[in-house]
């Protein structure tokens, strides 16, 4: 079965809103609605709902913080479809549609520095920690276009 990335919509967000990480992963990943909810009411923010084959079985959310910087706020996947893969192919075709505006020349993403996961799983995109954030809470990685020839790989996007 094949990884996608849908639009959020009428028809789907109640099954968004059901996905869910493992207890031990929850103080890692923001609540699904509470970010759409987000998304409705602020500009420059994009969801993607995940799906493997026909299921929804994560969540993606992005933020255009100006004409040159997009941010991944949100990127989780349900506990039952973990280690498949998954998560793993959602983050390239996200990475692919984050890239697409001509201006992009950073895409960065905060992770929490005591998940056991993040720092190999985000450096194997490309993404560089640069230090802790602002808030002091979070790891900081970026990915510089700027300085790169980016190459866009095709997209399956419905």
């Amino acid at each position: 079965m094949a990884t996608s990335l849908r639009l959020i919509t009428k028809d789907n967000y109640e099954a968004v809103c059901d996905l869910d990480v493992a207890l031990e992963q929850q103080e890692y990943v923001a609540c699904n609605l509470w970010s759409l909810v987000e998304a409705q009411f602020n500009t420059g923010y994009e969801t993607r709902a995940i799906y493997f084959g026909e299921n929804p079985v994560g969540f993606f959310m992005w933020v255009k913080e100006n004409h040159e910087k997009m941010s991944i706020w949100r990127f989780m996947v349900d506990q039952k479809y973990q280690q498949k893969g998954i998560g793993r192919a959602a983050l390239k075709l996200a990475l692919h549609e984050i890239r697409q505006p001509p201006n992009i020349k950073q895409i960065k993403i905060c992770y929490n520095p005591k998940n056991p996961v993040a720092k190999d799983f985000y450096s194997s995109f490309g993404f560089v920690e640069v230090g802790i954030d602002d808030d002091n809470e979070d790891m900081l990685a970026i990915i510089d276009l700027s300085n790169t020839e980016v190459q866009v790989e095709p997209c399956t996007y419905q």
